[in-house]
């Protein structure tokens, strides 16, 4: 109220009787009059002015995500600053359900691997393309469930192919592998060598996959019956997919979630989420900066 103080003084109206009507104290008044923002105040504002930004163009994002959007609009700050204006303002990602059981019912047992376990739950690459993770997940919307097959590159965190289809049978991973290999083939890169390590499922299992491996010179790799860390990074995607965009809302049509899947993906999560693992770097980001250095290191 000390501004409208301000402005009714300069029309003349005396500031005892304008505090005595909005029941103010005058000394207050002229203190902030000396004074009327600190420093501080101005640099909070500039603070939750860059968060709100980053905030209203990506709803789902968590403080911590909002913060790297805020110093790159050129306001900085300690990521206990920016929890502390989030948490004031009520400024937080939106949250959702826990993720299913990939289509897996209780009890149901996994068949034999067609190929040995050559990661052994050692999840790191030191270049592009020497190790995919690959699984499915499934949700469903008014005309029946929808799934997406992805495949992770261990390197980056890049999403490199991936399928979606009414129906999980052995073709949707079929596909996802032949996206993945299209893209980095597209991208002047050599997947020869490339480990895929899934889990047992019988799309991973089937003869039509084995032989896409065999003709992309790709080496298959499937984790332990009932070792829930053996695929925890693909976990760990899916669970970001389905807070993000699974359970945002109802989804009327496949076409419908086929399309946010997709734009989540390829806009959200490759090229505006910053990842801690990846130095705050988006999986692009990190590809564009680190693979020269490890290609001139190799």
């Amino acid at each position: 109220m000390y501004p409208l103080v301000r402005e009714l003084a300069a029309d003349g109206i005396p500031v005892a009787v304008t505090c005595r009507v909005l029941e103010i104290a005058r000394q207050p008044y002229y203190r902030w009059l000396a004074n009327p923002v600190t420093a501080a105040e101005l640099t909070a504002a500039y603070r939750a002015n860059a968060l709100f930004d980053a905030h209203r163009d990506d709803p789902e994002f968590g403080y911590r995500f909002l913060l790297d959007e805020a110093r790159d609009a050129g306001e900085p700050m300690a990521e206990r600053t920016a929890w502390r204006i989030c948490s004031e303002l009520g400024w937080w990602s939106a949250f959702g359900k826990k993720r299913g059981r990939n289509g897996k019912k209780p009890g149901q047992k996994a068949g034999p691997p067609v190929h040995d376990d050559l990661v052994e739950r050692n999840f790191s690459a030191d270049a592009p393309n020497r190790l995919w993770l690959s699984d499915i997940t499934e949700h469903w919307t008014r005309e029946g469930k929808l799934y997406l097959c992805a495949i992770k590159d261990v390197y980056s965190n890049r999403i490199v192919g991936y399928s979606i289809d009414s129906r999980m049978k052995s073709r949707i991973a079929v596909a996802a592998l032949d996206n993945a290999v299209a893209r980095r083939n597209a991208e002047g890169v050599d997947v020869a060598g490339c480990v895929l390590h899934t889990d047992r499922g019988s799309q991973f299992r089937s003869r039509k996959l084995v032989h896409q491996l065999n003709r992309h010179d790709m080496v298959g790799s499937m984790g332990r019956v009932g070792a829930a860390g053996d695929n925890a990074a693909m976990e760990s995607f899916f669970s970001l997919l389905q807070k993000n965009v699974l359970d945002r809302r109802t989804w009327n049509t496949r076409e419908e979630l086929r399309i946010a899947t997709v734009t989540w993906i390829e806009m959200t999560y490759h090229r505006r989420r910053r990842q801690a693992a990846l130095g705050r770097l988006t999986p692009v980001e990190y590809e564009l900066i680190m693979t020269p250095a490890a290609a001139q290191a190799a």
